[in-house]
């Protein structure tokens, strides 16, 4: 975002995190500003009209009543009119905040719940599901087919074996992908989790599955030495043969058994 986004973005939070605070629905919350946000793409003269940096604020808070007052809850409409009130560089970075909002509101009712580790392990592993299968990943983004023959397809895989906050998510990344890959959209939804919660996420690759105790004492080592909280994403490769290897941010710490052979191997070719 650029710099007016960023502060549109700042200036619009201070009322979405009114609204959570305030206990609302926080499912429904989320809902109402998903279906905006597929509202405001599907028009581009409505996307002109929300994002116009030449109408006063105001105006703009007023057309948010107009076009959804008595459609969406009074939560929703607070969210939005502060939303359409700012001064964005862009129509996308409104429309992107919407969806930010509709996600954390998913997150924050993970939150309450107890559920949000779960939350972030299940998108975690389904992105990684779906990555490995080529004719589901196929399945999930093929645009021709129905939305609801995608979301059905979504729920008749994950329903009674994910959190119902994973997969309201999972279904409005296939439904509403907004010309994104399903893989990208669940990266961004994996970011703003780790932002709202205020940690780091380290994805730890190793030849067989770790023990609960396993992950809870690499969280606890890598918080130590980074800061902070981190939560572990585990992948298992059986090429690794053992050890394992640590992403987090932009540092790969590998302590893998195949790294140690390839450095062998090159030293010998030297």
């Amino acid at each position: 975002m650029q710099g007016p986004s960023r502060a549109a973005a700042a200036a619009s939070r201070e009322a979405f995190t009114g609204v959570l605070a305030a206990g609302v629905g926080r499912m429904r919350l989320a809902e109402e500003l998903f279906a905006v946000v597929a509202v405001i793409d599907g028009s581009a003269t409505l996307r002109r009209a929300v994002a116009d940096p030449s109408r006063e604020g105001a105006d703009k808070a007023q057309l948010a009543e107009r076009l959804f007052g008595g459609k969406v809850s009074a939560e929703a409409l607070a969210v939005l009119k502060s939303v359409f009130a700012q001064r964005w560089s862009s129509e996308r970075d409104l429309t992107d905040t919407l969806e930010r909002f509709a996600v954390e509101s998913v997150i924050a009712e993970a939150e309450i719940a107890g559920r949000a580790d779960r939350l972030e392990d299940e998108l975690f592993r389904f992105e990684r599901i779906v990555a490995a299968d080529p004719a589901l990943r196929a399945a999930l983004s093929d645009s021709q087919a129905p939305a609801d023959k995608r979301a059905d397809l979504v729920s008749s895989l994950l329903r009674d074996k994910v959190t119902p906050e994973t997969l309201v998510l999972v279904r409005h990344a296939v439904v509403g992908p907004r010309g994104r890959r399903f893989d990208r959209v669940m990266e961004l939804y994996l970011e703003t989790a780790t932002s709202r919660r205020e940690q780091q996420t380290a994805i730890v690759t190793s030849a067989v599955p770790l023990t609960d105790d396993d992950r809870t004492r690499l969280a606890a080592g890598l918080a130590a030495l980074y800061g902070g909280t981190v939560h572990v994403n585990t992948v298992v490769d059986p090429r690794v043969l053992g050890g394992v290897k640590v992403e987090i941010g932009d540092e790969v710490i590998d302590g893998t058994v195949i790294r140690k052979l390839d450095a062998a191997r090159r030293a010998l070719g030297a």
